[in-house]
């Protein structure tokens, strides 16, 4: 027998939690469809910064389950599968799971992004052997070693600090001539005497055979290569949209995102993103929450009178 909700949200970080509880608030049946993983990408973020309400930051591994929680007191419902497929159906949407096809009234998108990969020799066969995305976990076993950070953003710099609490030294790796991340990051790293930047650096190859042992770089002005010795490589350059593994979403742009209008509704009646997979997302945690928010009274209000008239962008 096939379950029906009126509303179905895919994804478990603080977008679709988000949504989650505005909508069980509204008084609508709501299921979570949260994926493998609780959270999304800030279940690896030691310190989440810049969020209302926390003045001093909070464990992003905590942050979501306390949506969670809020969202369940609330009245939704929790799957841990993926979302594989959408489906229009009778004026609703059949919602296809790793675990069977559920009906829905309206449904929210909000499958968040993954980090995308330097795509370089040796990143696959050395991940989990000195290849990491997560600062938190894997520095205390690299402890008075040297370790190389690949960016220049907010997430490069955050690990950065995470790091240089635990290793010998950071070498942050910039193929640009500047950190481009917030000032109050960019200001920390400054201070922090054992982080090293190196500007105008692209990494070719992750070095080692069963661990890493190095990278090589090339520089962007000359074009001259270099092996440092690092024995962790940690990589933030952007993030991927996670669209690409669901069937017949709305119209994706080249980049894998989703257009929306200011009320995060699509041009799929009843279907709205929230969060990193929408075009000109501010990719912060607390825009995040606002997205799922604002979808959640969108498809409320559509399932109240119909009406939507979307300008997705």
């Amino acid at each position: 027998m096939t379950a029906a909700f009126e509303v179905v949200i895919a994804g478990g970080g603080i977008a679709g939690m988000s949504a989650a509880l505005t909508a069980a608030r509204l008084g609508r049946s709501t299921l979570v469809v949260t994926g493998d993983v609780l959270g999304g990408q800030l279940v690896s973020i030691e310190k989440v910064e810049g969020f209302p309400g926390f003045p001093e930051g909070v464990p992003g591994y905590e942050l979501c389950p306390m949506l969670q929680e809020q969202a369940a007191t609330a009245g939704a419902e929790f799957m841990m599968s993926s979302l594989q497929r959408l489906d229009a159906q009778d004026g609703q949407w059949r919602v296809t799971t790793g675990e069977g096809e559920i009906v829905a009234g309206a449904v929210i998108l909000a499958m968040g992004s993954s980090l995308r990969k330097l795509d370089v020799p040796g990143e696959a066969r050395l991940t989990g052997a000195g290849v990491s995305h997560c600062a938190s976990c894997d520095a205390p076993l690299l402890r008075n070693q040297i370790v190389a950070v690949v960016g220049g953003g907010d997430s490069a710099m955050q690990e950065a600090l995470t790091l240089a609490e635990h290793v010998a030294q950071v070498i942050v790796l910039q193929r640009g001539d500047a950190l481009t991340g917030q000032k109050s990051f960019r200001d920390r790293v400054a201070a922090q005497r054992k982080i090293e930047l190196r500007f105008h650096a692209t990494v070719t190859e992750i070095l080692g055979e069963a661990k890493v042992t190095g990278v090589r770089t090339r520089n962007a002005r000359d074009g001259a290569t270099a092996d440092v010795e690092v024995a962790g490589v940690f990589a933030y350059v952007g993030l991927q949209p996670n669209t690409a593994c669901v069937a017949a979403p709305p119209r994706l742009d080249q980049s894998g995102l989703i257009g929306t209008d200011g009320l995060m509704r699509t041009e799929l009646a009843g279907v709205c993103a929230a969060g990193t997979i929408r075009r000109q997302s501010p990719y912060r945690a607390a825009s995040a929450a606002g997205d799922g928010a604002a979808a959640a009274v969108a498809v409320d209000r559509y399932l109240t009178d119909g009406g939507w008239r979307s300008r997705a962008e």
